[in-house]
């Protein structure tokens, strides 16, 4: 299987499946002599992490990073730095329930990876859905916490914005509330009836989507270039790379098809010896390029495939079958999709800044 490695300069190879022994990922051409500790890394593993609150899988895994290469510490080093050096993250597996999945070895699941993996190599693990599994994305977490040490003065934040039909009220937008709920959402009035719907939801064995919206703040102007690197590009295939996405769309995304050309225009005026624009439609980037405003994305979710009720399928001898997956699963993977948004980000921003930086100086 190849294709497992994402980025330019700034590359990141991600490794294990999720019933494995562990995953993890190595982070290639991050810059010495920044100070990086396994502590700065769990702050964003821990916000990732499974079994938190009845609206998660309850799979219990404490997704303990180690740091095995890449960073050195000596009586005179004021702390630990990265060297420049391929920077290795290790997180095990400690709460496999394979056993589960016993019943699906020869039959594919709906929703699932199970029908594709199978025809394209011949050969799936059916455990928790392997490489193929969302358990993949903490690796991209604990890269993302090594890219926000590249690109200091830049503030990225992910929000849920709809669940299920249900969209937040905008004029409620309070970034302190996300971390004052489970489902990371700006708006308190949403979060209290998000706990009704998604016990619904639960108990009932089923599941619903998601829609995600990640921002960065304090990115300059110039960041991505045209014609094949362009930020708002890479930003897309990043997100579209997460589990279950299925949908990105930049600043207004599909709701700038219905503007007029004079109310999608982001006019500009000179502010305090500074361009200021009246809007950001664009999202933050112009012709591939950052314009020096927010960076805005979002993503949908789909709902998880794995749910309780029957559904018709095929065997691996190609025979009609019905199927029900059993195990502990996400009523909505959307939820915890909120980091890992985060750090595809500062994965792209990181890798956008090095490229930037290497061009013009």
């Amino acid at each position: 299987m190849s294709h497992n490695t994402f980025g330019h300069l700034f590359r990141v190879t991600t490794f294990g499946e999720s019933h494995g022994p562990a995953i993890g990922c190595i982070v290639d051409g991050c810059p010495p002599n920044i100070p990086l500790t396994a502590t700065e890394i769990q702050v964003y593993l821990d916000k990732r992490r499974p079994g938190q609150s009845r609206f998660t899988t309850q799979r219990q895994e404490p997704d303990q990073v180690k740091i095995l290469s890449g960073v050195f510490e000596d009586e005179r080093t004021p702390g630990q730095v990265t060297t420049g050096t391929p920077i290795m993250m290790l997180i095990e597996n400690v709460d496999q329930r394979s056993k589960d999945y016993g019943d699906i070895r020869d039959t594919f699941r709906p929703g699932h990876a199970d029908f594709t993996y199978q025809a394209k190599y011949g050969v799936r693990d059916y455990k928790g859905g392997g490489r193929s599994s969302a358990r993949e994305t903490a690796a991209r977490v604990a890269a993302g916490a090594v890219a926000r040490k590249i690109i200091p003065g830049v503030t990225i934040r992910g929000a849920l914005v709809q669940m299920g039909p249900h969209r937040i009220d905008r004029t409620n937008w309070d970034w302190e509330e996300v971390h004052r709920n489970p489902f990371f959402t700006p708006d308190a009035r949403a979060a209290k009836f998000y706990e009704d719907y998604l016990d619904g939801v639960r108990k009932a064995g089923s599941s619903c989507g998601a829609v995600i919206e990640v921002t960065a703040s304090g990115v300059p102007a110039g960041w991505g270039a045209p014609l094949y690197a362009k930020l708002d590009q890479e930003l897309a295939a990043a997100m579209m790379s997460i589990n279950a996405v299925k949908g990105v769309e930049i600043g207004a995304g599909f709701a700038a098809a219905a503007f007029s050309g004079e109310e999608n225009a982001d006019e500009i005026r000179m502010r305090r010896g500074k361009p200021e624009f009246t809007s950001n439609h664009a999202g933050g980037i112009l012709g591939g390029i950052s314009t020096g405003q927010d960076v805005v994305v979002r993503f949908a979710v789909k709902p998880t495939s794995s749910i309780l009720s029957t559904r018709k399928t095929i065997t691996s001898a190609g025979e009609d079958a019905d199927v029900m997956t059993k195990g502990r699963h996400d009523p909505c993977v959307g939820i915890r999709a909120v980091p890992v948004g985060e750090a595809m980000m500062a994965i792209v921003l990181a890798d956008q800044f090095l490229r930037h930086r290497g061009q013009v100086g």
